[in-house]
């Protein structure tokens, strides 16, 4: 069964959402444990669709075209990009999810190549374009960045097992099951799940810490 692009659409606007992005990060818990305050997340979740950044230096995503010129604004490949931030102090901390959900009629090489091109860009060094309510962060960018990727039970299984071989976090959505569930795929990789947040301790272990 094909992925629709209403079921596209529904997720990133619910990711777009502090509360939702919140949820997803609930599935993998080594980003969990990099929002500050799971008390805060409306201050500490800072949620961009579709982000904008402008380039610090020329860069090449195809030999075949031009280079992008420093200075020049442009898109990222991703669907969100969560930065999160301290809720006290108002400023990043430097930590940086970049999520890709499954497009309709993408194929494995399409979803990672847009991940692919995402790196080749933060590499150049570059600066988030950000709403105006948070102009007053710092807007330059993060060495920290961090790939996640979200499918749909309709997803091609092929995408998945790619992206496991790649040793890509990725996540099913809509989550089923209890929250004690774990999906079965390929060697226990892959997609995580989670306990509730209230069930959690505020200072969690560092047994998932980011590396």
């Amino acid at each position: 069964m094909a992925i629709k692009p209403s079921q596209y659409e529904t997720l990133l606007s619910t990711c777009t959402n502090h509360r939702g992005a919140l949820e997803l990060l609930k599935r993998y818990r080594p980003y969990l444990e990099a929002v500050p305050s799971m008390r805060r997340p409306q201050d500490s979740i800072l949620t961009l669709p579709l982000p904008n950044i402008r380039v610090r230096a020329a860069a090449h995503l195809n030999p075949q075209e031009a280079a992008i010129a420093p200075g020049a604004v442009l898109t990222l490949p991703c669907d969100l990009a969560l930065l999160m931030c301290d809720p006290e102090w108002k400023i990043k901390t430097g930590v940086e999810i970049f999520v890709f959900i499954h497009r309709p009629l993408e194929d494995f090489s399409d979803l990672l190549r847009r991940w692919r091109h995402t790196q080749i860009l933060l590499d150049r060094g570059y600066e988030w374009l950000l709403p105006h309510k948070y102009q007053h962060l710092l807007s330059d960018g993060s060495d920290s960045t961090h790939p996640l990727f979200v499918l749909f039970p309709e997803t091609p299984d092929r995408i998945l097992k790619g992206l496991v071989g790649a040793g890509l976090p990725a996540v099913v959505y809509p989550f089923q099951g209890s929250d004690h569930d774990e999906i079965d795929t390929p060697d226990g990789q892959g997609v995580v799940d989670i306990p509730d947040l209230e069930d959690m301790d505020a200072n969690i272990s560092e047994d998932g810490a980011m590396g």
